[in-house]
């Protein structure tokens, strides 16, 4: 294949992803298939001589839709969406034609620049101080861990980077118990171990509870442990908990400690001002991440870490040999620096793209709608007979449950068997609930209203 040959085929993608769209609507959200069912249409030897993209596209149409689980399909419910708008999908065909590395600056300048301007215009989005900055990392888990292990490295002195953990003090982390798991892998990978994440109990509206927070810190201190670090939850994944921002990080920074803040779904909401009172107080937290790819419809991998200060996570994974540095250009920033990986593809394209192509105004209006539906389906479905809502909605996410765990699972495997809707489980306070989340980019209010439809039909 040449690049003559990649013009006819780009064309060819191209009105196969619009056929693709059109037709969710009336497809299964989730295949219907049993493991194996897809590897076992694929040969077991790589092939030895070149064959025609003819095959090889019809093979594709042939094996992989009916293998997806659909994630733009209209009514995904599940998880959070991953959410990928035409205009991002534009920018991503660009972005992988010039398939640029944008490790240093002068790899590309275009890339390095072009995210320093789109951080900022989302920090303007989002109302943050102007005192953030920040980077592109591919997914909340390695912003989560590249500022857990700048809270390592700050608690140490930076001796852990040199010297390694042997011998050191047990550093603890303290994170509400809503936070998600991310947190935990962290801790993992970072070498602090999961049995040094503090988990804070949770108050009636789910948020930590300063006191508690208070204690735990006090007792470690106590108890010859060194405190590292807070992470607070704006918008938990389980079931959308929020801890009180303001409370939580004034006890933190009276004992000087740095707060991390996973908004990863939630912080797309902030856009609109009338949500902001859900973190209030936040603007004192040290770094925030967010997922414009949950959201905002910025094509998945995209999530943003904004840093009050670069300097400790730069000094913490910040590494220049000679070969990495930009002669007579010391003042250029090298995002490789301020991220777990070398390389760099060129994610800000699609922010901009998208930015540009909807506007502040549409996007609100997106969020605005889902937030609005799902209270409204909440209102409905709670009114079915049989049917508790569990928990309320914070923003577009709400849970419901039968009278049992053992009645609710197996609704919740009719419902996701029928295809017509997707949704996903979770356990709050020990209870299995069904997890419904609003937010799919082109969804209508007669997609969300299906949930109730299909609840009663299956019920």
């Amino acid at each position: 294949m040449n690049h003559d040959d990649l013009r006819h085929w780009s064309k060819r993608a191209a009105d196969w992803a619009h056929d693709y769209h059109a037709g969710l609507r009336g497809k299964p959200v989730r295949a219907p298939l049993i493991p194996g069912a897809i590897a076992r249409q694929l040969p077991t030897q790589p092939p030895e001589m070149a064959e025609p993209m003819e095959t090889i596209f019809a093979d594709f149409d042939r094996i992989v839709p009916p293998g997806l689980t659909h994630w733009q399909h209209p009514r995904f419910f599940a998880y959070f969406p991953a959410n990928a708008s035409p205009a991002s999908m534009l920018a991503e065909q660009l972005a992988n034609a010039i398939a640029a590395q944008g490790m240093l600056w002068q790899t590309s300048p275009a890339v390095t620049e072009i995210e320093q301007v789109m951080v900022d215009w989302l920090r303007q989005s989002l109302g943050l101080p102007v005192e953030f900055t920040g980077t592109i990392h591919d997914s909340a888990t390695t912003a989560t861990l590249s500022a857990i292990l700048t809270m390592r490295e700050q608690a140490l002195d930076w001796a852990g980077l040199t010297k390694g953990l042997q011998g050191q003090p047990r550093l603890r982390i303290y994170a509400s118990d809503q936070t998600h798991s991310s947190v935990d892998k962290a801790m993992r990978i970072a070498g602090l171990g999961q049995d040094n994440l503090v988990k804070i109990a949770t108050d009636a509206t789910l948020s930590m509870t300063p006191s508690a927070l208070q204690a735990a810190i006090m007792a470690d201190l106590a108890a010859g442990f060194v405190p590292a670090g807070v992470v607070l939850c704006a918008g938990g994944t389980s079931v959308g908990a929020f801890d009180r921002m303001g409370e939580c990080i004034r006890v933190a920074k009276a004992h000087d400690l740095p707060v991390h803040v996973d908004a990863a779904w939630a912080g797309s909401a902030m856009i609109c001002p009338e949500f902001r009172s859900l973190w209030a107080g936040l603007e004192g937290a040290d770094s925030i991440v967010f997922n414009p790819h949950k959201w905002l419809g910025a094509q998945f991998d995209c999530a943003v870490q904004f840093l009050r200060d670069p300097g400790p996570q730069v000094k913490t994974l910040g590494l220049r040999p000679s070969y990495l540095q930009t002669a007579g250009r010391e003042e250029v920033v090298n995002f490789n620096e301020w991220t777990v990986p070398l390389g760099r593809r060129f994610r800000a394209l699609k922010l901009w793209f998208t930015l540009r192509a909807y506007g502040l105004e549409g996007l609100r209006g997106r969020i605005r709608n889902h937030v609005a539906w799902a209270q409204d389906l909440a209102l409905t479905l709670g009114k079915v007979a049989g049917v508790e809502i569990v928990t309320p909605p914070s923003l577009s996410l709400f849970t419901f449950a039968l009278g049992s765990d053992a009645a609710t699972e197996a609704l919740l495997t009719r419902i996701n068997d029928d295809g017509r809707i997707y949704l996903t489980q979770t356990r709050h306070q020990g209870r299995f609930v069904i997890r419904v989340q609003v937010g799919q980019f082109d969804c209508t209010v007669e997609d969300v209203q299906m949930v109730e439809l299909v609840v009663r039909a299956l019920l």
